[in-house]
């Protein structure tokens, strides 16, 4: 039941990172270019190259939560099918805990860093640089909900048959 309802709960939040990584990805491209065609026809637009960089930040951080779920990170798979199926699983669950220590420390890290950036503001658009920030720690708390997703999983796989 837990394994359930902590996969439905994942797969909500993959839908709406989905969302808006897309829509960043909108605006990063529309920002980009109005940039181009205003140099061209008229003068430059003095926050397109501000929008376009924190666009590709957040959807930077959000597609790496994309990634994490899918297991699209980059991995040595001939390395792994070596090993007995019990081995491979030990491995995976290894993987999965590292992979939640490493989110664990970074999420600190960004909250910590998030939280000097008070006082900040954006040259051109003059936001407040937590909120170009903030992506960090969202985007690390939810891999970190994947990886317990992961791992209740894999608790709840049931042992792979020797080929």
């Amino acid at each position: 039941m837990i394994a359930r309802t902590l996969d439905r709960i994942t797969h909500v939040i993959d839908e709406i990172v989905q969302r808006v990584a897309f829509v960043c990805l909108v605006i990063m491209i529309v920002a980009t270019t109005l940039q181009i065609v205003f140099r061209v026809f008229f003068d430059a637009l003095a926050w397109s190259e501000e929008v376009s960089r924190y666009m590709l930040v957040w959807s930077t951080f959000l597609g790496a939560t994309l990634a994490y779920r899918r297991g699209m990170h980059i991995s040595v798979t001939f390395v792994r099918e070596s090993f007995s199926p019990g081995a491979r699983k030990a491995l995976r669950i290894f993987a999965v805990v590292s992979a939640l220590v490493f989110f664990a420390v970074a999420f600190n890290f960004a909250v910590d860093y998030m939280s000097r950036q008070w006082q900040q503001v954006s040259a051109a658009l003059r936001l407040p640089m937590p909120v170009v920030y903030i992506v960090m720690p969202i985007s690390l708390f939810v891999m970190i909900l994947h990886a317990l997703d992961a791992l209740v999983a894999e608790f709840a796989r049931p042992q792979e048959e020797e080929l």
